[in-house]
């Protein structure tokens, strides 16, 4: 067996996915190891050991996996950002542009408490629309977006960037270059 020593070890890569020219990282291999898992959520955590975090937000999908088992080392709240209609309770939404189009994320209006610490995440950072939508949420509720963790980021595309130029503190376990 290969002895694997970092998250990177752990990722997938699939040729041509979803379109030709795409190298997609598929994380679920990595979420599929409990080593893997537990080493991702340990990493994701440490940069922001004894800070004071209120409630952790994870972007739909995978986003979801990860804010649940942060948010519950942390002992605190999970609150979900996700696609438009998929709530049942009174929700704000933000709408964002994708590659070819746009789309919307909503929250519910009364997840976040103004004055509330937020750490926000999710397994990828490319564009940074997402998580850009999903800061903005945040501060329209009055909570305080305490840093952005990533399990990859692809910073050909921007995000990392984009997100810095919002004022935010971005933390990612590993990097990948090209699309």
């Amino acid at each position: 067996m290969i002895q694997k020593n970092s998250v990177q070890d752990y990722i997938r890569t699939i040729v041509d996915f979803p379109h030709e020219g795409i190298m997609f990282r598929d994380v679920t291999t990595l979420f599929s190891d409990p080593r893997g898992f537990r080493m991702a959520i340990d990493q994701m955590l440490l940069p922001y050991a004894g800070m004071a975090i209120d409630k952790v937000i994870g972007l739909e999908a995978r986003g979801f996996i990860l804010g649940g088992a942060i948010a519950h080392q942390l002992t605190k709240g999970f609150v979900p950002v996700r696609k438009k209609g998929k709530l049942p309770g009174t929700t704000i939404s933000e709408e964002y542009q994708l590659e070819y189009g746009q789309a919307v994320v909503e929250i519910h209006d009364d997840a976040i408490q103004p004055g509330e610490r937020v750490l926000l995440v999710d397994d990828l950072l490319a564009t940074g629309g997402t998580a850009e939508a999903g800061i903005k949420l945040v501060e329209r509720l009055g909570g305080q977006i305490v840093g952005c963790a990533f399990i990859v980021d692809l910073p050909d595309l921007g995000g990392r960037a984009r997100l810095e130029g919002m004022g935010m503190d971005v933390h990612a376990l590993c990097a990948y270059e090209g699309l």
